[in-house]
């Protein structure tokens, strides 16, 4: 190759990395980190630090959901937006009363994929007036792939919901919440969000229920 040639090569691989800088993933300890800008201020709102629910996350986060971890500033989760099923848009603060586990995947991330099955079993298992698993997909576009991907894993408790936008993954990144996907926030009653974890759980454990059923009754003594 002469140098010429070289150079031209190298200048084509630093447009490369420069298109994955801005536009791409990269995979790594079961997270897809994503790089993209922050589209608003949908969290950044601060919610008042709950003792006896931090101490209620972190005294259980162990075992299956030990990279689980209370937020030292919570915020408020209720303008987080998205369509349901039918397109109507919902937004957290629709689901005020519930201890929430609010899900950010996308059917391009293979660890978000691995681990919907543990969340669809969970929602099964926990699902009613008190918690809810909240799995909003963030595929570009409309939600024709997150259906079709529903259907092939045969995922029947959880409600598909879809932010084709990417708007609910770059307020949380905006907000130092999360660097990739999947992410999961637990958000109480009040629609504060109050814990959080980066990469996938293994949410249908006994670690994984012990953790939720404290988050309920935590959610429903402050309730």
């Amino acid at each position: 190759m002469t140098v010429e040639n070289s150079r031209r090569f190298d200048k084509r691989l630093l447009g490369i990395a420069g298109l994955a800088l801005v536009f791409g993933i990269v995979a790594g300890a079961g997270v897809l980190y994503v790089t993209e800008r922050g589209s608003g201020n949908a969290v950044a709102v601060a919610c008042p630090l709950d003792e006896s629910f931090t101490a209620a996350v972190n005294d259980n986060a162990t075992g299956e959901v030990a990279a689980v971890r209370a937020l030292d500033e919570p915020f408020d989760a209720r303008a987080i937006a998205f369509t349901d099923e039918s397109g109507k848009q919902v937004s957290i603060a629709d689901f005020a009363g519930k201890s929430l586990l609010v899900n950010i995947w996308a059917t391009w991330c293979v660890p978000c994929r691995a681990e919907m099955p543990a969340l669809d079993a969970l929602e099964r298992q926990q699902g009613g007036g008190q918690f809810a698993v909240v799995p909003i997909n963030v595929d570009m576009g409309d939600a024709a792939k997150p259906r079709k991907f529903y259907t092939e894993t045969n995922l029947q408790s959880l409600p598909l919901y879809h932010d084709g936008t990417l708007a609910t993954f770059n307020d949380l990144k905006s907000q130092g919440v999360t660097l990739g996907l999947p992410v999961s926030l637990i958000v109480g009653p009040d629609g504060c969000a109050k814990g959080v974890i980066t990469g996938p759980a293994e949410w249908a454990s006994p670690d994984a229920i012990r953790l939720i059923e404290a988050v309920k009754r935590e959610g429903a003594a402050g309730a």
